[in-house]
């Protein structure tokens, strides 16, 4: 199989000025303002990958009955990609991203792209785009590589032709305000993934399945909705579309939990990420299982000092409030915790540049 080809470059002929670009990019938020390329390349039966190439940003022809449309073989990644103060400009671990890609396309019965095309798709979109990767403290460039079926018919079985597809959009915070730690509400009525499930990958029904629950979360004066395991409805999984991460006394003395992976659970790469940087600082650090009661009861006595989220795209999010039909509770202080800003600014320093890479975690690209 090919690990690697060339991608025909067909850059649009009237590209934007400098000055309708930055308009566009004051207060981009998140997801709403996109480049103006896009990488596409096609997988099909026979023939693996092939055309790869990098077009003018655009719409899609669609065919009614494309069989993602009924059966929903979509799965998608998230990245960034960073200006350094010296204008160079990388992206953060683009490889582990290929990585679970893969796994979310083995799960989904597609085919597994190759880590290095993967690679090479997001470089290529940079490279052309280099000019919309803003250089504003808490803004990057969000890459969004994705994959669906695009075989027509109406048969229950794999499809044999996909499209695989980056684009990007310049982002700010993911949350607006910045960072301030938000409110959650437990949800018990209604479950993220089951055992068995597709709860490990990054596929598209995930994410429509959990819209409901974000509704209600809302309702009930919630920024976010926490998931629990399908089994007991006691055992928290993750926040969201995020990764949760629970602080257990102060200083240096701190111990880290975060949820292990049960195969229900997203495997963050910013979660794998803060596992090693907190213990590069000497926390104690262990994935383990805490339940709704241990939460409520260790906020209460104290022994929980500080709940954080973490994820690509809002890299790390202070808990401040939990909710849920029996009870409510406030997470220390409710603010933003030392160990969490700690934390934060340790993984921020090396993606922006301002911190030594010391785990070659820096993808450059020019």
């Amino acid at each position: 199989m090919t690990t690697s080809m060339t991608i025909d470059l067909k850059p649009t002929a009237t590209p934007l000025s400098d000055d309708e670009r930055a308009a566009r990019m004051t207060n981009p938020g998140f997801g709403r303002v996109f480049t103006e390329h896009m990488v596409t390349i096609r997988w099909s039966e026979g023939r693996g990958w092939h055309d790869a190439q990098l077009t003018p940003y655009a719409s899609l022809d669609i065919d009614p009955a494309n069989m993602t449309l009924h059966y929903g073989q979509s799965i998608f990644e998230g990245l960034k990609a960073y200006r350094h103060a010296d204008g160079s400009i990388v992206t953060f671990r683009p490889e582990e991203n290929a990585k679970r890609f893969q796994a979310s396309a083995r799960r989904l019965a597609m085919p597994e792209i190759p880590v290095e095309l993967f690679v090479e798709a997001c470089d290529a979109l940079v490279k052309q785009d280099r000019a919309w990767v803003p250089g504003a403290e808490e803004q990057s460039l969000y890459l969004r590589p994705f994959m669906f079926a695009t075989e027509v018919g109406l048969g229950v079985r794999p499809s044999n032709e996909f499209l695989f597809m980056v684009i990007a959009s310049p982002a700010g915070a993911y949350f607006a305000g910045g960072v301030k730690p938000v409110s959650v509400w437990l949800s018990k009525e209604y479950v993220r993934a089951a055992p068995g499930g597709t709860g490990a990958a990054k596929c598209a029904g995930n994410y429509a399945a959990s819209l409901v629950a974000q509704a209600q979360a809302a309702e009930q004066g919630c920024d976010q909705v926490v998931w629990l395991d399908a089994n007991e409805r006691r055992w928290i999984e993750e926040m969201g579309g995020m990764n949760l991460y629970f602080v257990q006394g102060s200083g240096p003395g701190a111990r880290i939990l975060t949820p292990s992976l049960t195969g229900s659970l997203l495997p963050g790469i910013t979660r794998a990420s803060l596992l090693r940087l907190a213990e590069d600082r000497g926390y104690a650090v262990e994935e383990g299982k805490i339940s709704v009661e241990d939460w409520q009861a260790g906020t209460a006595d104290g022994s929980i000092t500080e709940v954080f989220a973490c994820g690509t795209a809002a890299v790390i999010t202070p808990v401040g409030s939990v909710k849920s039909t029996d009870a409510s509770w406030t997470v220390g202080d409710g603010g933003a915790g030392p160990v969490t800003m700690e934390l934060r600014k340790a993984l921020t320093d090396i993606q922006t540049g301002n911190a030594a890479d010391t785990h070659d975690w820096l993808h450059k690209i020019v």
